[in-house]
């Protein structure tokens, strides 16, 4: 399976996802709050999209699934057992609430694609 996944076309999928997401909870967020001097919420922190490879490693599949992980840009976590993308659009503000949207909005392409894929996120 994950040989023949298009990585190119999921990863831009799911940016544009991400990227929609963040824009339409910040036009969503002005309109409900007038905005501030920041044009974002001010709550900072991180997000980041975490898969968690269903392949034994040492398998072919494993080693398909970690390869296809690692040209869409996740890294291995501090676990070495899930595989992280930080900030998947490179979002620039330091809002963890827009953080937190694109990344679950990333999160749901992946799993469309059928990766077990899920957001994290913590305060900075």
């Amino acid at each position: 399976m994950y040989a023949t996944i298009d990585t190119q076309t999921i990863t831009q999928q799911a940016e544009r996802a991400c990227r929609k997401a963040q824009q339409e909870f910040l036009d969503n967020w002005v309109n409900t709050t007038g905005g501030n001097t920041y044009g974002e919420p001010v709550y900072c922190g991180f997000a980041w999209v975490t898969v968690y490879p269903e392949h034994k490693g040492n398998t072919r599949a494993g080693k398909a699934e970690r390869k296809t992980l690692e040209a869409m840009g996740f890294r291995k976590d501090w676990t070495g057992k899930a595989y992280e993308l930080w900030n998947p659009t490179g979002y620039r503000g330091q809002s963890m609430d827009v953080k937190e949207v694109g990344a679950q909005a990333y999160a749901e392409v992946l799993r469309s694609a059928g990766f077990k894929a899920y957001m994290g996120s913590r305060a900075d």
